[in-house]
């Protein structure tokens, strides 16, 4: 578990620098377009392709993973949309006790509320429940005998070799996140693609890479729980912890970021959300389900495709 908690945060250190780099320009639409597309590949595109690998390399049996792990991780999922939800609905219904103002009050004190959650889901996770990733084969599970211990894989890099690898790849990263940023709308008016369909879509597919690389890894040596910590946990953490965490940071910045993600993103999210949570409370996996989760994405991204953004995007300062 520790091993996917790892992998996500890492892997999500993209988002976040891209987000920052963003507030800073005054882009609060791309950060939440980003953020969003994040969460729809992990759910759909990442664990899709993991279930659909392991599943073609064990295909002669359904590979199991921890199911109240994943039923935790779909319970916060479906809190991070009622989060999202509320000041969607409260902005369109125009019922704001002060117009403009009670919308963002009320994202800023629910994203409060969910870094206060997501840092109890983490002490609940590592201290309450340390023995809630010890996998079961189907037929261990049912004579009650314990499997057999993997063999401890012999480290590549040594501790601080990573941590320099680490450092080195985030300096680089924060680099190339400033040219992105500023090439966005560049590139919506070149290629004469939607900022929308940019957000979502291109820029979760490259920031994610590192998730999609692991999560398949993973499957495929029939270590499902790890790949699931990576693709819902790291949806989760961006849910929980990445968009009250920009949502706090435009908040010292001074810059207007809330959780009012529009109505199309926000329903977007929550038939995912329930989706991959009916697809997840078996507790196992085949490739027939990762090739629909995969498909359920193409259906997303033409979605975005063709979607017009209503909300008036918020140029880079002057």
């Amino acid at each position: 578990m520790v091993g996917g908690l790892l992998n996500a945060t890492f892997g999500n250190a993209t988002e976040l620098i891209i987000g920052i780099y963003a507030l800073r320009n005054g882009m609060t639409r791309v950060v939440q377009l980003s953020l969003l597309g994040s969460i729809l590949s992990n759910m759909l595109l990442v664990l899709g392709c993991a279930f659909f690998a392991g599943g073609l390399v064990f295909y002669r049996k359904e590979q199991v993973f921890d199911k109240a792990s994943a039923t935790v991780n779909s319970g916060l999922l479906l809190m991070a949309v009622m989060g999202l939800l509320f000041p969607a609905v409260l902005h369109f219904t125009h019922t704001e006790v002060h117009y403009g103002k009670s919308e963002l009050a009320l994202s800023r004190f629910s994203s409060c509320i969910m870094l206060v959650v997501y840092a109890a889901y983490l002490f609940f996770q590592l201290n309450t429940r340390k023995d809630s990733y010890v996998p079961l084969t189907e037929e261990a599970s049912r004579q009650g005998v314990d499997p057999p211990e993997d063999d401890d894989e012999v480290p590549e890099i040594t501790k601080f070799e990573t941590i320099v690898w680490l450092s080195i790849m985030t300096a680089w990263i924060s680099i190339l996140s400033e040219y992105l940023v500023d090439a966005i709308e560049g590139a919506s008016l070149a290629w004469n693609i939607p900022i929308a369909f940019i957000g979502v879509i291109l820029l979760p597919i490259v920031g994610n890479a590192a998730e999609h690389a692991s999560a398949i890894m993973f499957a495929m040596k029939d270590k499902l729980d790890i790949s699931l910590g990576v693709a819902i946990g790291s949806s989760t953490q961006i849910s929980m912890f990445g968009i009250p965490f920009c949502v706090v940071v435009g908040w010292i910045m001074g810059e207007p970021m809330d959780l009012n993600f529009q109505l199309f993103e926000t329903a977007t999210l929550f038939i995912t959300v329930i989706v991959v949570a009916f697809f997840l409370q078996e507790g196992t996996s085949n490739y027939f389900k990762g090739l629909m989760l995969i498909l359920c994405y193409m259906i997303v991204a033409a979605s975005f495709f063709v979607h017009e953004d209503p909300s008036s995007e918020r140029g880079p300062k002057t």
